[in-house]
């Protein structure tokens, strides 16, 4: 009986179905498969594999740091694992969805993965002093806002790519922007060879056939492969499922800063008396709360209250 080869550590670069793509730390990558019919593994994980011929077989998934991911009520939708951070592209133009902005920051405030929010087209003054002005609010929170103006190769703007290789480096970063955004722009940007090392994985992945992998990972500096930027692909839609509607104020910060404030503890900060959410945001609407930190804006209280009723209709 032949002796069985041993595990063997690995990181999730890609995946397509059933199939992932396995990267060992001297730099080898292979085609592996999970031990029974369902794939438990994501972009960013890491696993223990073991040699099966030119393949291997997944035999166990580490323990992750965290896990970055969407669900709706009809399926889950896992971006990556064991990230540092998310940076969150949005664009001036066209116009970007302060809801969908603000799920994608609850999803990361619910991991404890730093968000990073990158406002693109910094070119275009008129819609970029727009969207800057709405981004007040969300700097007031404490979050990193970074203006940038992503251009295609041979046009680049050097400020935006000194400030992005700071933010980037030494970290694993998740990518995440809707349809519009720059993203291909600002992924060709970082990583030259994208396109090449996509075609490579998703052939290999899909027996010859050309398919497009879900999420990939790629080294910004392949020689040392400490900063890894992670591509996902666009989203319209971002559930938020998983999270509990009375947890829902402790993961947006203007929320929480008052929640601590009110009469009741199992406060919805809907209609309850003695509601320090309630009485701040009145305060805000009356001119008597200074702008900062501690302000809510009646936008983002829209937000809260339409998901807390969304996330409460899920459950019964």
């Amino acid at each position: 009986m032949a002796t069985p080869s041993p595990l063997e550590p690995g990181l999730v670069i890609a995946g397509h179905g059933r199939h992932v793509w396995v990267e060992t730390p001297d730099g080898r990558r292979l085609i592996c498969h999970p031990r029974g019919k369902k794939s438990q593994t994501v972009v960013g994980d890491r696993v223990l594999w073991q040699a099966t011929e030119d393949e291997g077989t997944i035999e166990k998934v580490e323990p992750r740091r965290n896990l970055f991911y969407r669900q709706d009520e009809i399926r889950t939708k896992m971006f990556a694992a064991n990230l540092d951070q998310v940076l969150i592209l949005i664009a001036a133009e066209p116009e970007f969805s302060e809801s969908q902005l603000s799920r994608a920051l609850i999803a990361a405030e619910a991991e404890h993965i730093r968000p990073i929010i990158a406002l693109n087209k910094s070119d275009l003054a008129e819609p970029f002093g727009r969207a800057w002005a709405r981004m007040g609010v969300y700097r007031d929170m404490g979050y990193t806002v970074m203006p940038m103006a992503l251009k295609p190769v041979g046009d680049a703007d050097p400020q935006t790519e000194h400030k992005l290789d700071a933010v980037l480096a030494g970290k694993t970063t998740l990518v995440l922007g809707p349809s519009g955004s720059g993203k291909s722009t600002l992924i060709n940007r970082l990583i030259p060879q994208a396109h090449v090392l996509t075609n490579a994985i998703s052939t290999a992945l899909n027996s010859g056939k050309h398919t497009t992998t879900s999420t990939t990972l790629y080294w910004v500096d392949a020689a040392t492969r400490t900063t890894a930027v992670i591509d996902s692909p666009g989203f319209q839609e971002f559930g938020l499922n998983h999270i509990e509607p009375m947890h829902l104020a402790s993961l947006m910060p203007d929320i929480k800063a008052h929640a601590q404030d009110c009469k009741f503890y199992n406060c919805s900060h809907l209609h309850e008396p003695g509601c320090g959410v309630i009485t701040a945001l009145q305060k805000a609407s009356d001119g008597f709360l200074a702008p900062g930190p501690r302000e809510i804006s009646t936008s983002r209280y829209k937000i809260y209250s339409s998901l807390f009723a969304e996330l409460s209709e899920k459950r019964y």
